[in-house]
């Protein structure tokens, strides 16, 4: 099990910088989206927001391929994760495999990596009441 989570954050660390990066240098060429997708697209990329999630992929599969701080990363690519999927759904679905394998890998490692992620669901969390308790 402890290989194929490896492999795994790998895949998909190199996946999320590979495709990051291409947001910002564009080696790999991209096909046209469908009409409503190049529309959403083109809202997302002139609103500001692409480069951003671009930011966040790099940053994200630099964490993956690192191994450093790996819950974070795979919890800052969840919304990430689930407007890919959704996307797809919506506006192209055949061309969509990338997306799904991304959303399967990421649940594969949030199981892999539950244990550290389960304090994140306590119910009721209290602030820590002394600053010395941070240091």
């Amino acid at each position: 099990m402890k290989i194929a989570v490896t492999v795994v954050r790998y895949l998909l660390g190199l996946m999320l910088l590979v495709l990051g990066l291409n947001g910002f240098l564009n080696f790999i060429p991209q096909p046209a989206p469908p009409a409503a997708g190049g529309e959403f697209l083109g809202a997302l990329v002139s609103g500001g927001v692409m480069p951003v999630v671009k930011v966040f992929e790099v940053v994200i599969g630099a964490l993956l391929l690192a191994g450093r701080f790996v819950p974070l990363a795979l919890v800052m690519l969840v919304p990430i994760a689930i407007n890919i999927v959704l996307y797809h759904v919506r506006f192209d679905v055949a061309g969509g495999v990338g997306g799904y394998v991304v959303a399967a890998m990421l649940a594969f490692l949030l199981w892999a990596y539950r244990g550290a992620l389960m304090p994140l669901l306590v119910p009721r969390a209290e602030p820590l009441a002394d600053r010395r308790a941070l240091v």
